[in-house]
């Protein structure tokens, strides 16, 4: 099946896979070739994919999945191939919004700050490879 990856700026990925797990707003699916037609919402999590030379994963930053006849498209704002990942800068960036979430009597804005933890980790877990 053939796996395109899109985000504002450009195509991540556009390539042939033989496998694809994802992050649902419903949960986690493997899609594998001939499945059903889908659409759905995405939620903030790493994309795991199969080809001949083995896996690459990549963070995902929410948006829309849609598969119908062996085509598989993502569109997302922000997506990073794992390879591409500042381990050091996510695990900062953790730290920051857990820090922001420990915080019981500051006026924080809550959602911003799980949506930082969501992603830091999304980002983290696609550079280890998990």
């Amino acid at each position: 099946m053939h796996l395109k990856i899109i985000t504002h700026e450009k195509i991540v990925y556009d390539n042939e896979v033989d496998e694809l797990v994802i992050n649902t707003t419903s949960g986690q699916i493997g899609v594998l070739k001939d499945h059903i037609p889908i659409t759905t919402s995405l939620r903030i999590g790493v994309t795991k994919v199969k080809t001949e030379s083995g896996f690459k994963h990549f963070a995902t930053m929410g948006g829309v999945f849609q598969f119908k006849d062996n085509n598989a498209v993502v569109l997302t704002d922000v997506c990073e191939e794992s390879c591409d990942i500042d381990v050091a800068r996510a695990k900062a960036a953790k730290e920051r919004a857990e820090a922001r979430l420990a915080e019981a009597n500051a006026e924080i804005d809550t959602k911003r700050a799980e949506a930082a933890l969501a992603r830091s980790l999304a980002r983290l877990q696609a550079a280890l490879n998990q």
